[in-house]
């Protein structure tokens, strides 16, 4: 089984989700050279691919569109609930702007509030949720900021079960629901977004795979980055990444490596 995840600081590279093995890296940030290295692979090895993980990104769903039809594509989850943190923040910031006339500052209830709003609900003790709740009476007047919180914890609760059917139609009216016009713009925005990605998303509670080797990898690959102060050349920078998080087979280093 293999994972084919997205890209790593404008490289793109494929992992084995089996053992998380880094198994390449391709220049660029386009979807051209991943469907490019896909495609040599040969049909034959293209059709074991089962899963397709990506982080919202459409490029890469449409490489996974043209290389492997067949494989069910997955929205990972962290990335999935980060998004919905992100519209959060902007609205948050955006309210924050808008209410004080400056840039955010320690005493300004939205900032003193942006770590709560961040928490899992069900995280949140008593003086927590009471200690946010003040904070949004006080900085959030109209309840936008409160509305994309919550927002933000329906999205969450997407993954409080395994059931696809069930996950779609959630996705769906969810995702129907924040297109209100009432709703703020990231409330909206994020609306839309889970509409595009709705049958992605909705796999994982079928297929319950996620990119986590490929966050494995990429933290690896990070360290011969850093190690290294920078690479001149990307061939350089592909054989120490192999090298060090690909677990090559050295009996092809001739291959990975021509002289």
């Amino acid at each position: 089984m293999v994972q084919v995840p997205v890209r790593h600081w404008g490289q793109p590279y494929k992992t084995n989700m089996r053992n998380g093995q880094l198994l390449d890296v391709v220049p660029g940030r386009s979807g051209a050279a991943p469907t490019a290295w896909l495609l040599a692979q040969g049909q034959e090895w293209l059709a074991h691919v089962r899963y397709a993980t990506l982080d919202l990104s459409g490029p890469y769903r449409s490489v996974f569109d043209n290389t492997v039809p067949h494989a069910t594509q997955v929205a990972d989850p962290f990335h999935v609930i980060k998004l919905a943190n992100l519209k959060l923040d902007e609205c948050r910031r955006r309210v924050q702007n808008k209410r004080e006339g400056h840039r955010e500052r320690k005493r300004d209830p939205l900032y003193r509030a942006r770590r709560l709003l961040t928490m899992a609900d069900e995280r949140l003790n008593d003086h927590g949720r009471e200690k946010l709740m003040g904070l949004l009476n006080a900085g959030d007047p109209k309840g936008q900021v409160f509305a994309t919180w919550r927002a933000k914890e329906l999205v969450r609760g997407l993954y409080d079960h395994h059931d696809a059917a069930r996950a779609l139609e959630f996705v769906q009216r969810l995702g129907h629901d924040l297109q209100d016009p009432e709703l703020p713009e990231e409330a909206r925005s994020l609306g839309r977004t889970l509409l595009r990605w709705k049958h992605q998303i909705a796999a994982w509670h079928e297929a319950h795979v996620s990119n986590g080797p490929t966050q494995a990898a990429n933290n690896l690959v990070k360290r011969v980055k850093r190690v290294a102060f920078g690479f001149r050349r990307f061939r350089n920078y592909r054989i120490r990444a192999l090298l060090y998080a690909g677990k090559p087979n050295w009996s092809l280093l001739a291959t990975v490596a021509p002289r």
